[in-house]
């Protein structure tokens, strides 16, 4: 019977999940119909199972844990502390860096995020002519959060997902 059989590490998995804060608000999901509720939704989002190993460091410490022994279809809440995630915020992650060096022509603006030279993500926090002061902390750092998830499936041939 396939439905007794439990995740291993190793194994190839596909997930639904609904992501939240302490609070309740929602900040992902794989799933469209939460994304139009929780007022997140984006056309441009493909909505549909999220696909990963088990326990090769493909996802966050407290997902790889989390998912080890469930069932195919089994749903399970999962509360992450901040270092199964995202880590603390860390100070020294805030960085004055020219604009010159982040190829930019003109400031950019306060809280808005910009991609670096790089290919990472950062928020500004303040910019002037010369400068932009920007924040290299993934956005969820500091976070606890919780995670609703469903195992849709644990993929035996996971060269048929490609």
């Amino acid at each position: 019977m396939e439905n007794s059989r439990t995740v291993e590490k190793g194994d190839y998995l596909l997930i639904d999940y609904t992501g939240k804060l302490d609070d309740g608000t929602v900040f992902d999901t794989t799933l469209k119909e939460k994304a139009l509720e929780a007022g997140i939704h984006s056309e441009e989002k493909e909505y549909r199972p999220f696909f990963f190993r088990a326990d090769a460091r493909q996802v966050i410490k407290g997902i790889d844990a989390g998912v080890l022994g469930m069932r195919e279809g089994e749903e399970k809440t999962l509360k992450i502390a901040p270092e199964e995630a995202y880590g603390e915020y860390k100070d020294y992650l805030v960085q004055k860096i020219p604009l010159a060096r982040l190829e930019l022509k003109e400031p950019p603006e306060a809280g808005k995020k910009i991609i670096t030279p790089g290919g990472r993500e950062v928020k500004v926090l303040d910019s002037t002519e010369t400068y932009a002061l920007l924040d290299f902390n993934h956005e969820l750092a500091s976070k606890t959060l919780t995670l609703e998830i469903k195992l849709v499936s644990i993929v035996t041939q996971p060269s048929n997902l490609t």
